[in-house]
C-alpha cells in the first residue's frame, strides 16, 4: 500500500531548459516577419487622406506590402483619384511611418494606378464609418 504521509525533504525538480536558451530559440515555423507586419499595418493605419476620415489602410488604398528577409518593406498604394490633392504628400508620410519602426530597415513607397481604386475595397469598416453601404 503506498505511504500517503508528506515528507519534508527535498524533492528534485525536473531539468529546466535554459531562459537564454528559450529567448533566443524561435518555435519552428517562426518568422518575425509576421509580426513585423502587424506593426506596418498599425503604422499604415495612422495614416489618413486628410479629406476622408478613415486610415488608408480600411480605404483599401494599400496593395501590397512585403517584408524582404533583411527587414526591408515594399508597398504599393493608390489614392482614391489620381487627381487627390495629398499625391506628393501621403506616399511620404506612409514611408515614414513604416521608417519608424524597430527593425524596419527601408521602406519604398510606389503609388500606383493599377487597378484603378474603386469604393468596393474599404473595409466594412470604412463602409459603416463612411456611412457606405
Amino acid at each position: 500500500m503506498p505511504d500517503d504521509t508528506m515528507t519534508n525533504e527535498p524533492q528534485s525538480a525536473p531539468a529546466a531548459s535554459s531562459p537564454t536558451a528559450a529567448a533566443t530559440t524561435p518555435p519552428e515555423g517562426f518568422d518575425p516577419r509576421n509580426e513585423l507586419m502587424d506593426r506596418v499595418v498599425a503604422a499604415l493605419k495612422t495614416c489618413y487622406d486628410p479629406e476622408i476620415p478613415v486610415d488608408i489602410w480600411e480605404l483599401g488604398l494599400i496593395y501590397r506590402v512585403d517584408i524582404d528577409p533583411d527587414y526591408n518593406v515594399e508597398i504599393d498604394m493608390t489614392l482614391t483619384s489620381p487627381m487627390c490633392p495629398v499625391a506628393g504628400e501621403l506616399p511620404l508620410q506612409v514611408q515614414e511611418a513604416v521608417r519608424s519602426l524597430d527593425d524596419v530597415k527601408d521602406c519604398k513607397v510606389e503609388l500606383v494606378w493599377d487597378p484603378p481604386w474603386r469604393q468596393d475595397m474599404m473595409s466594412e469598416v470604412a463602409r459603416v464609418a463612411l456611412d457606405m453601404f
